[in-house]
């Protein structure tokens, strides 16, 4: 493989696999479950530490272990075959493929913004009860578009994640500054802000009905900001995407620890200030049968679009068309990104006989573009599998999972590999990485409790590789007789 990605590229991969739809939509959820200003911006803060752990964390194992497979890579050498193979089985079936196909569907309803045949609810076609729209054939048109470009080499998914990474990133920044400048001319902020810290919940949060608030403290509190940050966190996720793509970074073991901190730490920075923008611009409670959008505020703005309600205060009407065409860009650059680092770690599974013989494969570009391909297959399929509330927390939970799996074998290759290189190790050892085992194992929990149904099934998907690692293991033994 040619290693042809900078510090600069890292950093940008981290970042634009990292931001894609969640952030113009997810914090009118976060309100409705906290309830207050100062709390939603905890829950963004506390996923932006959390996630920041992790990258610590892991920049030590990058530095460690460079090769193409990252976190594969990282959980074989501390756990075995077993565990790494179930590691990349989800990653394929849902983890990286469930993103890849909640980016490409949120490309495909913002794109309604402009062409009403792919708004959300037109459907062409039903075959039982699967419903097909024009927007789930739009996702999967993106999704084959860039898997195609992928496949021509890495300086076409370079290309693409310079230009729209840089794009959104732009464009997040002005937004902010607009949106505080706005805000900070009129009492909205302070008027947020003067309840701040009174917790409260909207009830029947499920049932499409508004029925008055529940007020949370304690363990009411603390249980709904665990599940508050489902929605931050997906938001913040897929920054290990760059450990994938190791074998063809320049000086990996520098690039992708520094790659990871400067990453994390630019969409965290970023996402802390677009809610603070949203703040200075939209009231927080809002009543839910209001006509404007800022009466409706942050908790019930239409479809859960806060970024299109924040600059429709300061834009009128064309404020659609720009968030609109800003969430197009900036999920076409996220997926891109996903799609781009993802099929390198099935290409390092089926080079260890752990995934199908073929993705091991080199085309005449250097790249794995079969690999690609079936990962391109399976997220067009789930594009049309279920919502992307679904597709969101089986990603999530299952994602947490196998995170804490991989810092908690930041600790056994400490007493495996003591005398291992390590160029960087592991910032606040062993407390940092501790904390965020913690942290993340009580969300784990919270979400299992109150989101039993989508957990279980990432378990149940979890669990089902189990039994294919052995199918995988005869037939290699079976190869290798033969």
């Amino acid at each position: 493989m040619k290693k042809s990605l900078n510090l600069f590229d890292t950093t940008l991969l981290v970042a634009g696999s990292m931001i894609g739809s969640g952030i113009f939509i997810v914090s009118a959820d976060i309100a409705r479950v906290v309830g207050s200003a100062g709390w939603l911006l905890v829950v963004w803060i506390l996923s932006g530490v959390i996630t920041l752990f992790a990258a610590l964390s892991y920049g030590e194992l990058a530095g460690m272990m460079p090769q193409a497979g990252g976190q594969f890579v990282y959980i074989k050498k501390a756990f075995g075959d077993l565990v790494a193979f179930v590691y990349g089985w989800t990653v394929f079936l849902v983890i990286q493929t469930g993103v890849i196909a909640a980016v490409a569907v949120a490309f495909a309803k913002f794109t309604g913004v402009f062409i009403p045949f792919f708004e959300e609810g037109n459907v062409l076609f039903q075959i039982l009860r699967l419903k097909i729209t024009s927007a789930q054939l739009l996702a999967i048109f993106i999704i084959a578009l860039l898997t195609f470009i992928n496949t021509r080499g890495i300086e076409n998914g370079k290309a693409i994640q310079r230009i729209f990474t840089s794009a959104k990133l732009i464009a997040l920044f002005a937004l902010i500054i607009v949106g505080i400048y706005y805000g900070f001319h009129s009492d909205v902020f302070s008027n947020n802000m003067s309840h701040a810290w009174e917790a409260k919940q909207v009830n029947n949060i499920n049932g499409g009905l508004f029925s008055g608030f529940n007020e949370l403290s304690g363990m009411s509190l603390a249980t709904a900001i665990g599940l508050a940050m489902i929605g931050s966190l997906f938001s913040s996720d897929a920054w290990n995407n760059v450990t994938f793509i190791a074998g063809e970074v320049e000086n990996p073991k520098r690039n992708i620890p520094l790659g990871l901190f400067f990453g994390v730490c630019i969409v965290t920075l970023i996402y802390v200030l677009a809610n603070v923008a949203y703040l200075c611009l939209l009231p927080l409670e809002g009543n839910v049968n209001a006509q404007t959008v800022a009466e409706q505020g942050i908790m019930f703005a239409q479809k859960d679009r806060v970024g299109t309600a924040a600059l429709f205060v300061v834009f009128g009407n064309i404020a659609k068309y720009l968030m609109a065409a800003l969430i197009m860009v900036s999920t076409f650059g996220c997926n891109n990104g996903l799609i781009l680092a993802g099929s390198r770690l099935f290409q390092s599974m089926a080079k260890d006989g752990l995934f199908f013989k073929s993705t091991a494969k080199l085309n005449k570009f250097n790249v794995p573009a079969r690999a690609m391909t079936f990962q391109g297959i399976w997220a067009a399929i789930l594009c049309l599998s279920g919502s992307y509330g679904d597709l969101l927390d089986y990603c999530t939970f299952s994602s947490l999972i196998f995170y804490i799996i991989t810092i908690t074998g930041l600790f056994v290759l400490r007493k495996k590999m003591p005398d291992a290189e390590r160029p960087y190790k592991a910032f606040g050892y062993p407390v940092v990485p501790a904390l965020y085992i913690v942290l993340t194992s009580l969300i784990c929990i919270d979400l299992l409790v109150y989101k039993t149904f989508n957990c279980g099934m990432g378990l149940l998907i979890i669990g089902l590789g189990i039994p294919v690692y052995f199918l995988f293991k005869r037939a290699k033994q079976h190869v290798s007789e033969n």
